[in-house]
């Protein structure tokens, strides 16, 4: 079970407060990043800690929660390959990219690697049309993909993990 620390608990009640009164699930979304920053991900036990925070019912927190591809319901690697899935970037060969991938890891959609490194989490709209296709890792985009690309990104994160160690 999760709990937010005295100061993190100052910083719930600064977030309400750019609210008016009685529209504290105004303060959700940012609620739920502190979560996710947290612990990784969102289990039904955090979430059902948010409602209480904020005094609202548990499916109000879960509606947003499932809405919204960047919050993670299951925990995930730790890089997430969030690919991105909508028209432009399909026309442009995510399906192609989206399928590599699969076979790079040996892992479906939606699945960790077996070292915990890579989650594959194909996703709707990025908003990065124009450089498609493409896909999100943390707060990078990764742009025009193509396999070679995607390699190279791979083997990045391995020799990054490797330094780590």
């Amino acid at each position: 079970m999760i709990e937010f620390s005295p100061q993190k608990l100052e910083k719930v009640k600064e977030i309400v407060t750019r609210y008016p009164p009685g529209k504290q699930k105004s303060a959700l979304i940012p609620v739920l990043h502190m979560v996710q920053e947290q612990q990784g991900w969102l289990s039904a036990e955090s979430m059902d800690y948010v409602a209480s925070l904020l005094q609202l019912e548990p499916i109000e927190v879960y509606e947003v929660a499932t809405f919204y591809s960047m919050f993670n319901l299951k925990p995930v690697g730790k890089h997430l390959l969030e690919v991105c899935q909508t028209g432009p970037c399909m026309v442009s060969g995510a399906d192609d990219i989206i399928d590599y991938i699969k076979q790079k890891l040996g892992i479906k959609s939606g699945e960790t690697t077996p070292d915990g490194l890579f989650t594959l989490k194909p996703v709707e709209c990025l908003g990065a049309c124009g450089y498609a296709p493409m896909m999100q890792m943390g707060e990078t985009y990764r742009e025009h993909l193509t396999k070679e690309k995607v390699d190279a990104i791979i083997e990045e994160c391995r020799k990054q993990a490797g330094h780590l160690n």
